[in-house]
């Protein structure tokens, strides 16, 4: 198939960006949404133009790097849900189709160049969130701290986040509440996360702040582009652990 790509060029945070038009020729249907990036690049550097910069990593949906807002929708969930950008593949699209294609757009994630912005501001919050008491010394049995089944589902299911910040980029105030929900959640869920709960959740409410994300207003975009379907009751959690903590 033959596509029209609308793709944002931006060569640093200084420079105000636009929009420039390319052609994807030859998208096989089984190509990944990267692959089909990756092609239209070869074929930008042969025509001795600069590549389309943007992050890829793992390319099976781990590790949240590729942060792509497709015709408006993060990961473009419109076109499947439950996954990102990566596991999109072009059978989603038709021949002839015209897609948009920008990075992530929020304060908090500063442009560094074309599809790619800076999300350290998330790296600040979890180092926020210090430790767990947890003895290191030595193999600990298993079973050492009994953990109850409903307990341990539902801390695995917080903690499936992979911190992309699609919930940042489909939020219209920027608010990072679900990644931040996420992991305050799966670690006060768990027994040897509850001695430092309150701390916990304090410095990391804190630092979303500081870094500049705005506040929820319960519309739940967030959960519907979300690559690992992350609930907006664990914002409820940790609105009541934050609470509790005061």
């Amino acid at each position: 198939m033959n596509l029209t790509l609308n793709v944002w060029r931006q060569r640093n945070a200084q420079d105000k960006g636009h929009f420039l038009e390319y052609q994807a020729k030859d998208i096989g249907p089984d190509m990944s949404f990267l692959e089909m990036l990756d092609q239209m690049n070869e074929d930008l550097i042969k025509q001795g133009s600069e590549p389309v910069a943007f992050d890829s990593d793992c390319r099976e949906g781990i590790c949240g790097m590729c942060s792509l807002v497709i015709n408006g929708v993060p990961h473009g969930a419109q076109f499947q849900s439950g996954s990102a950008a990566c596991q999109l593949h072009m059978r989603k699209f038709k021949d002839g189709d015209v897609i948009t294609i920008e990075p992530w757009r929020a304060k908090a994630f500063p442009a560094v160049k074309d599809l790619v912005c800076d999300r350290s501001a998330f790296d600040r919050i979890i180092q926020a969130g210090g430790y767990i008491s947890v003895n290191t010394g030595g193999t600990p049995d298993a079973n050492t701290i009994p953990v109850p089944k409903p307990a341990a589902e539902r801390a695995m299911d917080a903690a499936a986040c992979i911190g992309c910040g699609a919930c940042v980029a489909a939020c219209k105030n920027a608010s990072a509440m679900l990644f931040v929900a996420a992991k305050v959640s799966h670690l006060t869920t768990l027994p040897q996360g509850q001695v430092e709960a309150k701390e916990r959740v304090q410095k990391m409410v804190a630092r979303m702040d500081q870094e500049g994300f705005g506040h929820c207003t319960n519309q739940s975009e967030c959960q519907a582009v979300c690559p690992k379907e992350i609930s907006v009751d664990f914002i409820a959690q940790m609105n009541r652990e934050y609470l509790k903590s005061l």
